[in-house]
This record gives structure tokens, sequence and C-alpha cells, in this order.
């Protein structure tokens, strides 16, 4: 539990910052926009690559993942088949929500977690290698073939990923880590410096975005999303991660806990930026983010005093 209490410290003291930063207009009107995009365009595309590039692939391939991929897919799929008929948003306010219903914070309260309650570290790394190798380069390209007026041709589509950052630097490191290349010290420790601001800046971002905001205010508009996302995160996919644990893939004991706790994860804070940077669904990825970070640590205790 304390590694739990340690990790939402971290996160809330850092959106803290962020939110005074914006309260007393420090870094001016635009100063969201500005931590958004060098998240989105040059510290997470770094982070990614010298993270994969380091990442042992055999991991990839793991049972974990396994849960990790199914019990995240399954939640949005299911989120989307609940509310395409009932609450009839456009394709990417939905795409944007079932993310926010699914896409677990696995590096800024992940990794503590995975140290101070599952006692390892490399336990989270399979979540993070399919959200960062695969899932999350599977949202944007969604985004961008469904963000046009227009249906996309394949050429536009193509396009479209080949000048997205965070594909780029997905691909990247995924190539570095499966022949073995090892970048240059001098290459390296800049980009793994650069990527180093790709957390802060996202909490940052979040915490000037709070100033003047409610979550699940009316005028908004989007509180069935919220809700429905919140509960589909914090109830639905840990579920869903113990039941393929348990009864398709066999897991017990401190694994089986270990792909529930992981699944149990409140909303990554990276959805708000790229909710920001397609500028669709921002409300929906914001207040779930806020929810879910809120109201994991009952869900978290819950899951440790069931299964550990």
């Amino acid at each position: 539990m304390l590694g739990v209490l340690t990790g939402f410290a971290v996160v809330w003291i850092i959106i803290g910052v962020g939110y005074a930063v914006g309260r007393l207009q420090v870094l001016g009107p635009g100063a969201q926009q500005v931590l958004s995009r060098l998240a989105f365009f040059v510290a997470s595309p770094a982070l990614l690559l010298v993270t994969l590039s380091d990442a042992d692939l055999h991991q990839v391939f793991s049972l974990p993942l396994l849960v990790a991929a199914g019990s995240a897919v399954s939640t949005a799929g299911l989120y989307l088949l609940a509310t395409r008929w009932w609450l009839r948003r456009p394709l990417p306010e939905l795409l944007v929500g079932g993310m926010s219903a699914s896409l677990v914070n696995a590096a800024n309260l992940g990794l503590p977690i995975a140290v101070y309650v599952l006692g390892d570290a490399a336990l989270i790394a399979p979540v993070l290698i399919f959200q960062l190798a695969a899932y999350t380069p599977t949202f944007l390209l969604l985004m961008d073939a469904t963000g046009g007026a227009r249906g996309p041709s394949v050429r536009a589509v193509a396009a479209q990923v080949g000048r997205n950052p965070i594909i780029i630097g997905t691909l990247i490191g995924l190539l570095l880590s499966a022949t073995g290349t090892t970048l240059p010290a001098i290459v390296h420790e800049p980009i793994s410096l650069i990527g180093g601001a790709a957390v802060p800046a996202m909490l940052l971002a979040f915490g000037i975005s709070l100033v003047g905001s409610r979550p699940l205010e009316k005028a908004a508009g989007r509180r069935a999303d919220v809700l429905l996302a919140s509960a589909f995160k914090l109830l639905v996919q840990p579920a869903l991660a113990f039941l393929l644990a348990r009864w398709v893939l066999g897991l017990d004991g401190h694994l089986l806990f270990t792909v529930v706790v992981c699944a149990a994860l409140p909303t990554a804070q990276n959805m708000f930026v790229m909710a920001s940077r397609y500028d669709r669904g921002v409300v929906i990825a914001k207040d779930t983010v806020l929810l879910t970070t809120i109201a994991s640590l009952p869900v978290l205790a819950a899951v440790a005093a069931l299964l550990a």
C-alpha cells in the first residue's frame, strides 16, 4: 500500500504544481498547449525510443502481455459497443472514450506500484511494451484515419502515420531492440534526457488544464461518457483481466495478483495529451483521468485485499 500511496503522491504533487503554475499565470496563457505539444512532438517520441530500444522483446510474448492486451482491447471494444448507439458521439470521440476506459497509467504510477507493491519493476514491462509498441500507435492510426471530413485513402493514412512522431519513435525503438543495436552514449544520453521531460510535461499540462474547470460539469455534456469510461476502467478491465488470467491462461498466485493490479491502474495521463493534440474528446479524457486517479486507490486496495 505504501507503493500505491507513493505513486499517487508523486502524480498529484506534479499536477498540483501545474495547477499553481496555471493559476498564477507563471508561464502565460498558452502554457498548457505548449507543454502538450512538447510532450507529443518531442519528449514522448524520445521516451518511447529509449524505452523500447532497451527492452527485452522476449517479454512481449509473455502471458502477462496477453492479459494486458486481451483485457485492454476487450474493455475498449465493450465500451464502443455500449456507447455507439446510446450516446451517438462522433467516431473520434468514441475512440477517445474507449482508450480512456482501457489505457492504464503504467509509467508514473505503474512503475512505483510494481516496485513497492509487486516487488519487481520488471513486472510492469509487458504492459508498457504492449501500450507503447502496439496499443497507443494503433489508437493514433485510427485517430489519424477518422479525423478528416472525408473518408481517408490508404495513401493519406500512410502519410499521416509516417509523420506521427510517437509512431516514429516507437518503430525506431523496436528496430533497435530487435537488431540488438546500442546507440552510442553521445546519442543515447541526449535522447534519454529529452524523454525524461515527457511525464512531467504531461502532468504539468494536465494540472494547468484544471484551472477554472470542474469535472463532470453539466455544460460540457459528457457526464455519461466520463462516468461510463471510469467504470469500465476501474471495474470492467480488472474483472476481464482476472477472468482471462485465471480461467483461460491458468495464472494464479502472485502472477495473477500482478496482472489484475496492472489492469486496475487509472487512465494514463497521456490520454489527455493525445486528446488535446487531436482536439477530440478532451473533456472525456481529462475528467476520466482525474476521476480514475482518485477512485483507483480503493480499487487497488480491494484487489490487494482479495488476491495478495
